[in-house]
């Protein structure tokens, strides 16, 4: 987690009800918003303590690991190689499925600071900046008091408004865009919101952590027959 003083609402990745499986949580010292939003090099110098953070969470049971903030792309190879269980450093991992899903669309990315998600980030995520289309969040008043600057309590309706109205203006301006991902771990409690309004799919940190979490503890499922569709 990075280090922050915001609300998590329901849905965001830093609230355990967004879960229905146990979490745990290891906040990195000094890993701002302010530092770790504003350039690719921060999370590079403060790989040390998000590998602690990570072999913490592995020591203490942790199946699969994820991170908080999708800038944090361009650490995932060091991550990965730090401990034994699967890490997701970001959304932007996503990008390979939601890309093949989609048939050859550009798909939209949101993003936290659209000018700060740079071809480093991307290139990390193995991302073609020809096939992305990147909008910020940073211009919405709501979402920078309160997440960017954290000067103003989260206000989930004002957010989902300003959310709403940059995936739709994305989709208006690009009719051909396939699906949208959010690149912000803090927008998944407004996805629904977006996919109503858009009728796109929209990805998220939320499928990873599910995905991660269904991978490390497997479904268990009864022995017994039934009649299958076809069978």
């Amino acid at each position: 987690m990075l280090d922050t003083g915001f609300e998590r609402v329901a849905g965001d990745i830093g609230n355990p009800a967004s879960f229905d499986f146990p979490v745990l949580y290891h906040v990195v010292p000094n890993a701002t918003v302010t530092r770790i939003v504003g350039a690719a090099q921060a999370a590079r110098a403060l790989l040390p303590g998000f590998v602690a953070g990570a072999r913490v969470l592995e020591s203490a049971g942790a199946g699969a690991i994820v991170t908080s903030c999708g800038f944090l792309s361009v650490v995932q190879a060091d991550l990965a190689a730090a401990v034994r269980v699967p890490v997701a450093a970001s959304a932007l991992s996503l990008w390979p499925l939601v890309a093949a899903t989609v048939g050859g669309r550009p798909v939209g990315i949101v993003t936290a600071r659209a000018a700060s998600l740079s071809p480093d980030h991307l290139a990390a995520a193995g991302i073609p900046t020809d096939r992305a289309i990147l909008r910020g969040m940073e211009a919405s008043p709501a979402f920078g008091d309160a997440i960017l600057h954290q000067r103003a309590a989260v206000d989930p309706r004002r957010i989902r408004a300003e959310v709403v109205q940059v995936c739709t203006d994305m989709a208006r301006e690009h009719p051909d865009m396939g699906a949208i991902l959010f690149e912000c771990t803090n927008l998944q409690p407004y996805a629904a919101a977006v996919q109503q309004a858009t009728g796109l799919a929209v990805f998220s940190i939320q499928h990873l952590v599910t995905m991660l979490s269904q991978a490390a503890n497997p479904p268990v499922f009864s022995d017994a027959p039934i009649n299958a569709p076809g069978g």
